[in-house]
């Protein structure tokens, strides 16, 4: 089920495994497993393919990356089936995220001639990156009651939903301020009207989802099969000006 209206809805080029993840979603709806297990899953399998990374198996490490962002978008899929939603998962899910994109930066790092300086700038621009996409699409959302169980900034510990823990949450809410809190200053910083601002065409939010992890990871995992990991800090370096791009267009156009 999209979370738009059908008139806003547009192609996210971050989403492209929705497909197969709703067919695992779907398999495991009557089984034991919880969405939180498929989290746990793609964690595993993006350690796999950093560790494919590390030997050279550029093949296996494009598989796995993408497997993971196949998985990644199957855990929000079963919670909706099971109808058992929880910050306990949402967090966590996003804190797995980060972490994984850190170990990936820094694996490059390692096997390339790149400085240390880069890599921290190239990891830090996919973050405000992906907070940049996240920004527009639930001020999005939240304006056409699409969804609105998301907030535009995570700014205060939620209360547990049933069948969780308030402790497991305010650790994990804790965490996750800490990982994203900086970048979700920058962006409120950058465009800080942007929900006051017209509604975001179709055409513009499609480009901005190309910020999405889901592209991030398709876009790595290419450049690893051709064996260009030398390019890829510098490539996220240079395609996080975007940034600037997508920002400037919102604030005269929109």
């Amino acid at each position: 089920m999209s979370k738009l209206p059908k008139e806003h809805q547009f192609i996210d080029l971050s989403d492209y495994g929705r497909p197969v993840a709703r067919i695992i979603a779907n398999s495991l709806k009557t089984t034991k497993y919880t969405p939180v297990d498929v989290t746990i899953s793609f964690v595993i399998s993006g350690l796999i393919g950093v560790f494919s990374i590390f030997k050279g198996y550029y093949f296996s490490a494009a598989f796995f990356l993408i497997l993971k962002s196949i998985l990644d978008a199957a855990d929000g899929e079963l919670a909706r089936l099971k109808e058992t939603p929880s910050y306990t998962g949402r967090f966590l899910d996003s804190i797995a995220d980060i972490i994984l994109n850190f170990i990936i930066f820094f694996t490059l790092w390692y096997l390339t001639d790149i400085s240390i300086l880069l890599t921290f700038l190239a990891f830090f621009g996919i973050q405000l990156q992906g907070t940049l996409y996240n920004y527009y699409y639930v001020i999005l959302r939240n304006r056409f009651d699409g969804d609105t169980t998301s907030r535009v900034f995570e700014d205060k510990t939620p209360v547990a939903l049933p069948g969780e823990k308030q402790k497991n949450v305010n650790i994990l809410f804790f965490l996750y301020k800490t990982f994203y809190g900086v970048f979700d200053k920058i962006i409120y910083a950058l465009d800080k009207n942007a929900s006051e601002g017209k509604t975001l065409p179709n055409w513009l939010m499609s480009l901005i989802s190309s910020f999405g992890l889901g592209f991030q990871l398709l876009l790595i995992s290419i450049l690893l099969v051709f064996n260009l990991k030398e390019f890829i800090i510098p490539f996220f370096i240079g395609y996080s000006l975007l940034i600037f791009v997508f920002v400037a267009i919102r604030k005269i156009f929109y």
